[in-house]
């Protein structure tokens, strides 16, 4: 089992940044919306002190921060606010080229054997992260989408994009489908899961994200690197997981978000 993860928070925030006169938000959340620093949105704390916390609840020792060259802000507030339960290193993705990219800049940390991967952006159940520590040999959560409808807490024209995970009859990852049609959905049996990026990946997967070419979206994607190495014959297990997952993506999900986490106090 594992005890490390690599932390993605180097994405542009581009949705955060657009204005929604809808979200009210106080003039720090603001700041870290503007900056499109996701991950540092203050509710109460900092969003990411939260999702570290969930990693030290579910086991994990050692995280790694993909960051930018620009983020000064997130190693500032661990240099002045240092974690307890945990490690936290940083590595630097120096352009937002995508998720496969942003695993290789951590690669000197994602030598050591498996590790984890997740969103920064995510506040993920801890039996979810738990269950991934747990396994000897490369996994997603599948999150199922019944689940994440009948919370509520994402709208369901957003769930409707998330890239569907289809398996084979053991468990195992056959297929990615990203921006899946209603023809791919209806002939999959069951409930539908889907990927919200939280992997469990080891050398063989980060040798898939330095290989994978650009996606049609232009970007170097974990999903696409991980689809070859399972055309390549690398098995990945496909945990199911039926639980709520927090995603901070936009200014209107900052209220709902700190609604949930309400009580909460993160100890990273």
């Amino acid at each position: 089992m594992t005890r490390r993860a690599v932390v993605l928070a180097r994405g542009l925030g581009t949705r955060m940044r657009r204005t929604d006169a809808a979200a009210a938000l106080d003039p720090d959340q603001s700041r870290a919306a503007d900056a499109g620093l996701k991950a540092m949105i203050p509710i109460g704390r900092p969003f990411l002190d939260y999702a570290l916390s969930g990693l030290a609840d579910a086991g994990y020792t050692d995280v790694c921060l993909v960051i930018g060259p620009e983020h000064t802000p997130v190693r500032e507030h661990y240099a002045s606010h240092p974690a307890r339960r945990i490690t936290v290193t940083f590595a630097v993705q120096e352009r937002p080229l995508g998720t496969a990219d942003a695993v290789v800049a951590a690669q000197e940390f994602a030598a050591q054997g498996r590790f984890l991967v997740l969103n920064g952006d995510n506040y993920y159940p801890v039996e979810a992260l738990r269950a991934l520590r747990e396994l000897d040999a490369p996994a997603l959560a599948a999150f199922g989408r019944a689940a994440l409808l009948a919370d509520g807490h994402i709208p369901a024209e957003r769930i409707a994009r998330f890239a569907v995970v289809e398996t084979d009859g053991a468990g195992y990852l056959r297929r990615i489908i990203e921006k899946p049609t209603e023809e791919e959905l209806a002939r999959l049996p069951g409930d539908i899961r889907v990927s919200m990026n939280c992997w469990l990946l080891d050398e063989r997967l980060v040798q898939a994200c330095r290989d994978v070419p650009l996606s049609p979206r232009g970007e170097l994607e974990l999903p696409l690197a991980v689809q070859r190495a399972v055309d390549a014959g690398v098995r990945v297990r496909a945990v199911p997981v039926d639980a709520v997952v927090l995603d901070l993506s936009s200014r209107a999900d900052i209220a709902a978000v700190a609604a949930r986490l309400a009580g909460t106090e993160p100890r990273p």
